[in-house]
């Protein structure tokens, strides 16, 4: 089982290349794919910032490439988009493929500490693997400079693994995140079987809990959240983590766009903004920032 990544399928694209990989990935037992967007590469010693962007429930690596046209920015301000997919696929566990929100789809960015679902270590993938995969393989990435990013369950995965690990990104956003998972039946119903009952565990993964413990935050947080979204009220709940980060003085930036429901036309219609966003944090470091 090769876990050196082997390209499938690739597409120009603004300049630059979307290219789809698969590998085998040994915290999670199985094969997985991958996109990467490379942007235009001025030089041959040139290494692009990554953005990793996290996709929501019954995705796969694949939906964000396609339908969001983050490369137009991307390819312009010279970063590296990277989507991996949003659970296992192919172990065959009962019931895996029973609900379009919990199992294979729908992995909810954790570690899952419950003997069934073993095998879904999300957080470890996109934390630890994938990072060390692209930068043993990919000399033009520079996984050391990193953002992240997702849209409704990977919105909350993105806030969540940036909160734990304000070292290894530089800038979080989010389209329609599940903030409050612990209060929310999505979150519950796969924290529960993921997780357990022990409601203590569920707290590590859910954003407006981990706020008030990992409150070092420099670059404003960007939400957007579309206001004609049928699972603002009872799945989001973005004002629970407006509240939480007001009490723990943490830069948000929440912006409720009227009209707007849960779509990728949605995430199309703002993903410049959000690109830019990470741009500048990326950057800051390398190239001074234009007023």
């Amino acid at each position: 089982m090769e876990a050196k990544p082997t390209e499938i399928s690739g597409s120009k694209m603004f300049g630059g290349y979307n290219k789809r990989f698969k590998h085998f990935s040994p915290a999670l037992g199985c094969s997985m794919t991958f996109h990467v967007y490379f942007p235009p590469l001025p030089s041959p010693s040139h290494k692009f910032p990554v953005l990793y962007w996290l996709s929501g429930l019954s995705c796969t690596d694949e939906n964000f490439i396609i339908k969001s046209g983050a490369q137009r920015v991307a390819s312009s301000e010279g970063i590296a988009l990277v989507a991996p997919d949003t659970s296992p696929r192919g172990l065959n566990v009962e019931g895996e493929a029973d609900s379009w929100d919990f199992g294979v789809g729908a992995g909810f960015y954790l570690n899952a500490t419950q003997e069934k679902w073993k095998n879904w270590q999300m957080y470890d993938y996109v934390v630890k693997e994938l990072p060390k995969v692209l930068s043993e393989n990919f000399a033009q990435l520079d996984t050391s400079r990193a953002s992240i990013s997702g849209h409704s369950m990977g919105g909350h995965g993105a806030l969540t693994i940036y909160l734990k690990n304000l070292d290894k990104y530089k800038s979080v956003s989010a389209f329609a995140p599940i903030v409050n998972p612990m209060n929310c039946p999505w979150g519950q119903k796969a924290f529960t079987n993921y997780l357990g009952g022990n409601k203590a565990d569920w707290e590590e993964y859910d954003a407006t809990c981990l706020i008030s413990k990992f409150n070092d935050v420099s670059a404003t947080i960007l939400i957007d959240q579309g206001e004609d979204d049928k699972f603002l009220h009872d799945q989001l709940l973005p004002h629970k983590f407006e509240e939480a980060c007001r009490n723990a003085k943490v830069p948000l930036l929440l912006r409720l766009q009227p009209g707007y429901d849960h779509s990728y036309y949605f995430i199309a219609t703002f993903i410049d903004h959000h690109i830019r966003h990470h741009a500048q944090a990326l950057n800051m470091c390398f190239k001074p920032l234009h007023p």
